[in-house]
């Protein structure tokens, strides 16, 4: 059933979410509310629409009120969406013809001590999405042939494990190494846990069964020069170390496994100055060469380098196993070497826990340090070191002579991961690894369709983590291999040739080389290189550039329908502010959705409004909002350095402050224009942002545009 012209024909459905929502929302008052909207001809609830029963009642009614638009009030998209766009779709319904309200994670649960205002705030988030849908166009997603053959960067454990894998299963791979032989840091390890098995042993076998794979074309001393195409058709073209050799490949996936090497501490503990001070890797690589003498004691230092106020703010996972590791190592060379262990914080998961046990029953000395006060390490003349240090639970300085000071420090990103970000358009996270599409629903996929990442290129991880993790990215590139073909999200970008004036500032904008500008017409949107983020739809001065799905025409829609109805209600202590703020689907939506799983509490003024990407949300957008009486409107998107769009939020953080200077003419104050970012783990800092955000604004009292409004 597609649906152009003919008359809209709207049912919304409510869900209860067994208590989730029903225990909050008044639902049955909700449904009233949604039949009273323009062109909604039905409304229904249901304990769990999500449920075989509740899927049944949508396909129901789609047939039995000839249905052209649906509207689910529920729960998060995240989760949900395709699976009611699905069951659209099997009713002869056109999967974009369906819009989804999140009334659990962004309404009961956000304000379960506010039944009232709660219910009030979901009819409102249910007019928006009905006024948003009756713009809704059918979509087709556009088929791509995929070319069953791989690119697999990075020869390390897991770029050998994920190109056997894909080999494995009948698929051709090339397989890209930068240096001259196969192995990455396996090269340096020395036994890994927990079967102190040799690492060399490993990697002997791995580089065996690669090498002796017919299917699996081996680079090495290569780098990645260029990436251009497509999902599906991907020319690579590849450079050989020294040279200005050449060579082209047709791919139809890329798998990242490029890993990570070791932070340098150089100007730390007198590393580089003193032989006897070293990282954990070089003590491994003089353990695997026999070069170490034994020591009588050893000092290790954990978080060398990591967990910084500023630079390398993270933790780096194995860092603590490591020391326990090589520590247990020590101590079956050399019963009688005394070790202690400066550290922060234990950081030992899973299995790793016993060897923490084991340490601890071997009489390893476990130290810990206050990061205001780190260890201190000083050569004395008989060539031993000393290491002072303040002891957290003593109380006391404490100092120890060392033979060896073993400096534990984190996994880093190389410069040749950075180039290759570049290269591909795939994002870094703050800290500098490869930013995937989703930590739980997409763990190994890139917001870039066709390309993947695994091994400590995502982030620092152990072999083991990096096997697994190889074979889940084999794993999604093989499917679409297989199946030949793939649809692609319909969401692109999409140029009205009526009104374009090829001003070319949407091919500019576009990181992605999704848009062509020629010489002698209209811009021309290349849909398989389009990634939905709608940047060049905000960039386009007249509007000519839309993004499907997301126009101006159904989120100006959406804006309308939130602010018409609303009243002034008072000044002062009664006054109730109205705030919009625009969400970014990939991080600062999702930090509101842990904020309400995680049921952290702000005010019930705030509205979210989901778009592709902040950098979708035009300054007529806002100012559209304020027009219409918004007395607060804040743009949230992902942290600065980890767009899933490259640089999509600093584009927005740039609008914003170019629509602050607007403000003026219209008499409207900057402080009620605001831009935060949050990572979709940060949904404290989003309830936060918003509290204080909704506090700011009731200080500064109504918007005087909406003085007088008139309500329905």
């Amino acid at each position: 059933m597609e649906t152009g012209k003919e008359e809209l024909r709207i049912g919304v459905f409510i869900c209860h979410c067994g208590f989730n929502i029903g225990g909050v929302v008044d639902v049955p008052a909700v449904v009233e509310y949604a039949k009273t909207l323009p062109n909604v001809v039905c409304a229904d609830e249901n304990l769990y629409m999500c449920s075989s029963a509740g899927l049944s009642l949508i396909k129901e009614y789609i047939k039995k009120y000839n249905l052209n638009r649906v509207v689910v009030t529920s729960c998060t998209p995240a989760t949900h969406e395709t699976v009611f766009r699905n069951a659209c779709e099997e009713a002869g319904l056109n999967k974009y013809f369906f819009e989804m309200v999140n009334i659990r994670e962004h309404c009961s649960w956000v304000h379960m001590h506010h039944p009232k205002e709660a219910t009030e705030k979901a009819k409102d988030l249910v007019r928006m999405a009905v006024a948003k849908a009756s713009y809704l166009e059918p979509l087709v997603e556009p088929e791509l042939e995929i070319k069953p053959s791989a690119l697999v960067i990075g020869g390390g454990i897991a770029g050998m494990t994920a190109a056997m894998s894909l080999a494995r299963q009948g698929f051709d791979v090339h397989l890209v190494e930068k240096e001259s032989e196969l192995g990455g840091m396996l090269r340096y390890l020395y036994k890994l846990q927990p079967t102190e098995r040799d690492a060399s042993e490993i990697l002997h076998e791995a580089v065996t069964a690669v090498k002796a794979n017919s299917r699996i074309n081996l680079h090495t001393s290569t780098v990645i020069k260029e990436v251009k195409g497509f999902f599906g058709n991907f020319d690579v073209i590849l450079q050989r170390h020294g040279s200005n050799e050449l060579k082209q490949i047709n791919v139809g996936t890329i798998i990242v496994a490029t890993g990570a090497e070791g932070f340098q501490p150089l100007g730390m503990y007198g590393y580089k100055e003193n032989e006897n001070v070293m990282t954990q890797l070089e003590l491994e690589q003089r353990l695997k060469n026999g070069g170490l003498k034994k020591p009588k004691k050893v000092v290790m230092i954990q978080c060398v380098g990591a967990r910084e106020r500023t630079g390398r703010t993270y933790c780096s996972r194995v860092c603590c196993m490591i020391a326990l590791n090589n520590a247990l190592l020590l101590k079956k060379l050399y019963p009688d070497v005394e070790i202690s262990i400066f550290f922060r914080d234990m950081q030992t998961y899973g299995e790793y826990e016993d060897f923490y046990r084991e340490a601890m029953e071997n009489f390893i000395d476990f130290i810990r340090y206050d990061p205001d006060k780190p260890p201190k390490v000083t050569s004395k003349p008989n060539g031993k070191l000393a290491v002072t240090v303040h002891d957290v639970y003593l109380k006391a300085e404490v100092e120890i002579d060392s033979d060896l000071v073993i400096l534990s420090t984190p996994l880093v990103q190389h410069e040749e991961g950075r180039k290759l970000s570049s290269v591909l358009k795939v994002p870094l996270g703050l800290d500098g690894f490869f930013f995937e599409a989703h930590p739980k629903l997409r763990p190994v996929d890139f917001s870039s369709e066709g390309i993947y990442v695994c091994g400590t290129a995502h982030g620092p991880k152990d072999v083991n983590e990096s096997i697994a993790q190889a074979y889940a990215a084999a794993s999604r590139a093989a499917i679409p291999m297989a199946v030949g073909k793939i649809r692609t999200e319909a969401v692109k970008a999409w140029v009205d040739t009526e009104i374009c004036v090829g001003c070319d500032a949407c091919e500019v904008s576009c990181i992605f080389n999704a848009i062509e500008a020629l010489t002698f017409g209209h811009p021309h949107v290349v849909e398989a290189n389009c990634k939905g983020c709608g940047v060049c739809a905000a960039e386009c001065p007249l509007g000519a550039m839309q993004l499907r799905h997301f126009k101006d025409q159904q989120i100006l829609a959406a804006i309308e329908a939130l602010l018409k109805p609303k009243k002034l209600r008072g000044s002062g202590e009664n006054f109730e502010p109205i705030i919009l703020c625009f969400a970014c689907q990939w991080c600062s939506y999702a930090a509101a959705d842990l904020a309400g799983v995680s049921r952290i509490q702000y005010p019930h003024n705030v509205r979210i409004l989901r778009v592709p990407c902040s950098g979708r949300v035009d300054v007529l957008h806002i100012l559209k909002a304020f027009l219409n009486g918004a007395d607060g409107v804040i743009v949230t998107g992902c942290l600065i350095g980890d767009c899933h769009y490259i640089d999509g939020n600093v584009k927005a953080k740039s609008r914003v402050e170019t629509t602050k200077k607007s403000l003026k003419v219209f008499g409207i104050d900057l402080e009620r224009l605001e831009i935060g970012f949050a990572s979709s783990s940060e949904g404290q800092k989003f309830a936060t942002m918003m509290t204080d955000f909704v506090e700011r604004i009731r200080k500064l009292g109504p918007n005087p545009l909406r003085v007088g409004a008139g309500g329905d």
